[in-house]
């Protein structure tokens, strides 16, 4: 739970002297990291990341730590499927007015885990030197349970989780976004595509008032090669929020997001475009429909025009073309397996 606790805590403090001592312990009896980082333990991140609506990278890096250390678990598999039987426990800003602070003061993921428990593989091995029931039952709470943060499996804010896997023609390999952090009215969203190649320039057209209520704002190139290196669009989707469109526009794109996003904000979109994916084909004025309810992200032209599209298609000049980055780019993967190096 130090992940969670205030910057200025003193429990910042006792939490960095008991790392060392974890440390130590784990050296000590023989643990590794591959006695940690097992299918269930992946299995029981992803429940808990569900519970509390996000993070969206939470999804690549779970995907990427299972890859390099060579599980059997597919990842986006196990989100697709949990997502419609885990319930969304604890609710905090962007999805509602209460703020990571709150949930920390509410238990944070101790709690969380405590609630969602019977859901768990608590049998797993955890960095505490102790198995996830060991620490569930032998958390010290530093204050009382408020209820307002953390609910219980009778009580979710919701029966499904936070976090959503999407498919289509434009997000073949997938596409992730966070349903709990937007209003329900986008949830099934048809707008015109409004392309940009950059964050810049996505968030420079939002601040000129470029951008109107329908639209879907297409940022591409972002991704882990096209960038390289996977940015986060905080700032076009902070820009659409602060103009009053993040209820009325829409934003996909093969970059990330961060926990702090909010509206309707569609990434990781795999292939991304630097990897020809169909985000790439993309030309304004295309009608993109978004259907959260059915897990789906449509393209609303043809196979045919997607083709000659492609055909056509010639690949913009890499960001970066010397040294370690340019080295990076040839090797990284899309966001749907993880960003990891191939």
């Amino acid at each position: 739970d130090g992940g969670t606790a205030p910057a200025t805590s003193a429990v910042r403090m006792m939490k960095a002297e008991e790392t060392g001592v974890k440390i130590m312990e784990l050296v000590e009896k023989n643990i590794t990291a591959r006695q940690i980082i097992t299918d269930g333990s992946i299995r029981n991140a992803i429940k808990a990341c569900l519970a509390m609506s996000g993070s969206t990278n939470a999804v690549m890096h779970l995907t990427a730590i299972a890859y390099e250390a060579e599980l059997g678990i597919k990842v986006l598999d196990e989100f697709d499927s949990l997502s419609d039987t885990t319930p969304q426990l604890a609710r905090m800003n962007p999805s509602c007015k209460y703020s990571i602070v709150d949930f920390y003061k509410d238990g944070g993921v101790p709690r969380l885990m405590e609630n969602l428990r019977s859901m768990l593989e608590t049998d797993v091995m955890t960095v505490t030197a102790h198995t996830l029931a060991e620490n569930i039952d032998n958390h010290k709470y530093l204050y009382p349970a408020t209820g307002l943060v953390n609910h219980t499996l009778d009580d979710p804010f919701g029966y499904t989780g936070g976090v959503a896997v999407l498919r289509g023609n434009l997000a073949p390999d997938t596409g992730i976004t966070k349903p709990g952090a937007f209003d329900k009215s986008l949830h099934h969203f048809k707008g015109e595509a409004i392309c940009f190649d950059s964050e810049e320039a996505a968030e420079e057209a939002i601040l000129a008032g470029k951008i109107h209520d329908g639209h879907v704002v297409v940022i591409r190139y972002e991704g882990p090669k096209g960038g390289p290196g996977m940015r986060e669009m905080l700032n076009p989707t902070s820009a659409l929020a602060g103009m009053k469109l993040d209820k009325t526009v829409a934003l996909i794109t093969d970059g990330r997001f961060s926990g702090a996003s909010r509206g309707a904000a569609i990434g990781h979109v795999s292939p991304e475009a630097a990897s020809g994916g169909p985000i790439g084909l993309i030309e304004e004025g295309d009608t993109i429909n978004i259907d959260i309810p059915n897990a789906s992200i449509t393209l609303e032209v043809s196979d045919e025009v997607l083709a000659q599209r492609k055909a056509k298609y010639v690949a913009p000049e890499p960001n970066i073309k010397t040294g370690w980055l340019s080295r990076y780019a040839r090797m990284v993967t899309s966001a749907n397996l993880g960003a990891v190096l191939k």
